[in-house]
C-alpha cells in the first residue's frame, strides 16, 4: 500500500517541490502533504484511505460539494461530445447569459482558463481602454501570478511596488502601486501623486488570500468615487467571492458596482475556468472588435462550460445561499465557542460559504494585522485537526470554504475536533 510520504518522495523527483502549486507543499504548516485519491460530497480520501471533512473545497469552486451527481452527469455528457473544440460552442453563450443575468452591469463576457488569466486580461483591458499604464492593487490581495500582480508594497507610503517574485522586472513592478486594504487614504494619495496615470484599481471585494478580510464601512464606496472622479476603472476580483458569498457575488452584498469583474472557480464547477465581464463599451475594446488582444486555446472549453452551467442550476435554487450562510455561521460560532472554553486566543468569521479563522483576539482588518497572529499555535492546531480528519487550507493566511454538502453531523464533528485541539494547545 502506498503512503502520503512515499508519494511525496516520488513527486519531488519529477515535480518542482513535489507540487504544482506552491501552497500545496505544506511549507506554511510543516509536515507531509496529503495526496488525495478521491472526493465525494463533503469528504476527501487520501492514498492511505483516511477520510477528511473537506473545508478546502479545491480553494473555492466546490460549493455544492465534491463530485455532485448533477455536475458529474453534465461533464460526462459533454465529454461524450468532445473534450475541446478550439471553436465556438453553444454552452459558452448559455453560461455567459446566466452571468449577465445575475450581474446587470455585465453586458459582455470573455472566458479564460484560469483566474490568473482573467485578472491579467482585465488589467490589460483597463490599460487599453484608458490609455494609462499604472494600476493600484492592495497588499495581501492576490490576483494570480501575472508579473504586474506579483508586487508587494514599497518601503514608503507612496513608494513604487517592488517585485515579490524573482523574474518580475523592476520596470514592470514600477507601474504597480500597492495600497493598504481598508485604507482609503493610501489610495487617495496615489491618485494625487499620479494624476491621469492610473488605469485601474483592482481589489478582492472580500479578501481571501490574506485570510478572510471584510471591507470596512465605506471602503468600496470610496474606491468607486475615486475611480469615477479620476477616470480609472474599478475592477472587482470575484474569482473567489463570485457566486460564493452570494449569488450576485460580493458586489451584491456591498452594493457597489465595479467597471469590470473577474470571475472563476464556482463558474467552472471544479473545472479550469475564468472570465472577465463588464459593459459592452469597455469589453468591446478586446479583439476581435478592438485593439486589446486576448486569446486562449482552451477558453470556453465545453467541459468547463458544462460543469459551470450544472453548478449554477444548483446554486440558483431558492434558499440555497440562505442555508449555506446559516450553516457556515453555525460552524464559525461553534469554533469561537470552543476556543473561548479552552481559553485560547482565537476568532473566526464567515460570509456566505466563505470563512476565516485567526489565532488572534479580534478579527483583522488588514494584511499587517493578520500577520500578527500566533502562527506557531495555528500550525499545532492545523495538524491536530488534520489528524482528527478535518482538512483545512494548509496556511494561516487562507480562507476556508463551506459547501451545501456539509451536514449538521459534519459541523458537529468539526466543532468537537476543534474543542479537543484547542484544549491541547491551550
Amino acid at each position: 500500500m502506498t503512503s502520503n510520504a512515499s508519494e511525496f518522495d516520488r513527486a519531488r523527483k519529477v515535480l518542482v517541490g513535489g507540487v504544482n502549486s506552491a501552497v500545496r507543499a505544506f511549507r506554511a504548516v510543516g509536515g507531509t502533504p496529503r495526496f488525495i485519491d478521491r472526493a465525494e460530497g463533503a469528504y476527501m480520501w487520501d492514498v492511505e484511505g483516511k477520510r477528511y471533512i473537506d473545508y478546502l473545497g479545491s480553494w473555492g469552486p466546490m460549493i455544492v460539494g465534491q463530485s455532485h451527481p448533477h455536475v458529474v452527469k453534465a461533464v460526462q455528457q459533454a465529454a461524450e461530445r468532445g473534450l475541446s473544440y478550439g471553436a465556438p460552442n453553444v454552452m459558452e453563450s448559455e453560461l455567459a447569459e446566466r452571468i449577465c443575468a445575475l450581474f446587470p452591469q455585465v453586458e459582455r463576457v470573455r472566458f479564460t482558463s484560469s483566474g490568473t488569466e482573467a485578472s491579467m486580461s482585465a488589467i490589460r483591458l483597463a490599460r487599453g481602454y484608458t490609455g494609462r499604464d499604472k494600476l493600484i492593487k492592495f497588499e495581501g490581495c492576490y490576483h494570480g501570478t501575472a508579473d504586474s500582480l506579483l508586487v508587494k508594497a514599497g518601503s514608503g507610503a507612496l513608494a513604487f511596488g517592488t517585485p515579490s517574485s524573482a523574474g518580475v522586472p523592476e520596470d514592470t513592478a514600477r507601474h504597480t502601486l500597492v495600497a493598504q486594504y481598508n485604507d482609503l487614504a493610501s489610495v487617495e494619495a496615489f491618485f494625487k501623486q499620479y494624476p491621469d496615470q492610473i488605469s485601474c484599481v483592482m481589489v478582492e471585494p472580500y479578501a481571501g488570500n490574506m485570510n478572510l478580510i471584510k471591507p470596512a464601512a465605506g471602503f468600496h464606496e470610496g474606491l468607486r468615487k475615486l475611480c469615477t472622479e479620476h477616470g480609472a476603472l474599478l475592477i472587482f476580483d470575484e474569482v473567489m467571492t463570485g457566486f460564493r458569498v452570494a449569488l450576485g457575488g460580493a458586489q451584491e452584498l456591498i452594493g457597489v458596482t465595479p467597471d469590470l469583474s473577474a470571475f472563476g472557480k464556482v463558474i467552472g464547477g471544479g473545472m479550469p475556468v475564468g472570465a472577465i465581464g463588464g459593459p459592452a463599451k469597455v469589453m468591446e475594446m478586446m479583439a476581435p472588435l478592438g485593439t486589446v488582444y486576448q486569446a486562449g486555446t482552451l477558453s470556453g472549453n465545453p467541459i468547463a462550460m458544462a460543469a459551470g452551467l450544472a453548478t449554477l442550476d444548483l446554486i440558483e435554487k431558492p434558499g440555497f445561499f440562505a442555508a449555506l450562510g446559516r450553516n457556515c455561521q453555525r460552524l464559525v460560532d461553534g469554533l469561537n465557542e470552543a476556543a473561548r472554553a479552552a481559553g485560547v486566543t482565537f476568532c473566526a468569521q464567515s460570509e456566505g460559504g466563505m470563512a476565516g479563522m485567526y489565532m488572534m483576539a479580534t478579527v483583522p482588518q488588514s494584511f499587517a494585522q493578520v500577520q500578527t497572529q500566533d502562527v506557531e499555535r495555528f500550525k499545532r492546531f492545523y495538524h491536530l485537526m488534520m489528524d482528527a480528519g478535518v482538512y483545512l487550507p494548509p496556511s494561516p493566511v487562507e480562507a476556508f470554504f463551506f459547501s451545501s454538502a456539509h451536514s449538521d453531523a459534519d459541523i458537529d464533528f468539526t466543532i468537537n475536533a476543534a474543542r479537543e485541539a484547542f484544549a491541547a494547545i491551550a
